[in-house]
């Protein structure tokens, strides 16, 4: 860990919607605020390497979505991505805002849900390969997206924290991930159990149907009203990947930028993070 890099402080929790008291992590760094919202099946602190990045420019504060990390999934409650909308919505409305954020992936179409809702809570958004959809012709394809199986199939138990870092670090895509960044998705993406095994804190079927469900929701329509600065930032793109849309969502968005970066993929934020803190601390400054 670099000498600037933050010291993180205690979690606190915020009330969303159905119950779910969503974990706040404040990550350190020193200047304003940046809120950081993960992608599914990830959880805030895997952006920790971020933080460090930023940490002599902004003060960088993450969060758990339900289903995700330290906040719990409530039960009996189906998985609509706008429920995940409302968990970005309580804890951007619980800071000093307007606030700099970051999304990536599902965090990016959360945080544009959050600014349609009330746009005075952003000063400007840098979102990587935002999962937004156009209508209903990409549900189907959605909801059978190898992802999906690929979820139900995630080993989600392991002997120790070591054995999971071992195994993630030795396959792809984790195996791409910085040292910093594979540590902090396994140290603080899996739980330690009665049984003595760490077991992983999303669940293998709440990423599934997350990811089925990540066509369902109305965030298309809802972008021309959205009128804060926002860049849109997509790695190499492929017709079968997230990247293939970012284009199009930031023609929707009236002060929408579009950027291309194809020596990345879908996980530049934790194979580059050094690399995605500055992009985002330049769009910010």
């Amino acid at each position: 860990m670099s000498a600037s890099s933050p010291t993180p402080r205690s979690p606190r929790v915020v009330a969303s919607s159905d119950g779910v008291h969503v974990v706040v992590h404040d990550l350190g760094g020193e200047g304003p605020t940046v809120l950081l919202s993960h992608a599914t099946g990830f959880h805030g602190r895997c952006y920790l390497p971020m933080a460090h990045r930023l940490a002599d420019r902004y003060h960088s504060v993450a969060f758990d979505y339900r289903g995700h990390g330290d906040t719990p999934m409530p039960a009996d409650v189906p998985i609509d991505w706008h429920r995940y909308g409302d968990d970005a919505f309580a804890v951007a409305s619980s800071l000093d805002g307007p606030v700099h954020a970051f999304g990536h992936s599902m965090g990016g179409a959360c945080l544009l849900m959050a600014a349609h809702r009330n746009p005075d809570l952003f000063d400007r958004l840098v979102l990587f390969e935002p999962i937004v959809f156009p209508g209903d012709a990409v549900r189907d394809s959605a909801a059978q997206s190898p992802l999906v199986a690929g979820a139900r199939r995630r080993r989600a138990s392991f002997a120790g924290f070591d054995e999971a870092y071992a195994n993630f670090a030795s396959k792809p895509p984790l195996d791409a991930f910085t040292p910093e960044a594979l540590d902090a998705y396994v140290r603080f993406g899996f739980r330690l159990g009665e049984d003595g095994q760490v077991h992983l804190r999303c669940a293998p079927e709440t990423e599934a149907q997350t990811f089925e469900r990540g066509a369902f929701h109305d965030t298309w329509k809802l972008l021309p009203e959205i009128e804060i600065p926002v860049l849109v930032v997509a790695g190499s793109v492929d017709e079968t990947r997230p990247s293939q849309i970012a284009a199009s969502i930031a023609e929707q968005l009236p002060r929408g930028e579009y950027r291309e970066l194809p020596e990345y993929d879908h996980f530049a934020p934790m194979t580059h993070p050094a690399e995605m803190a500055d992009l985002a601390a330049a769009f910010f400054g």
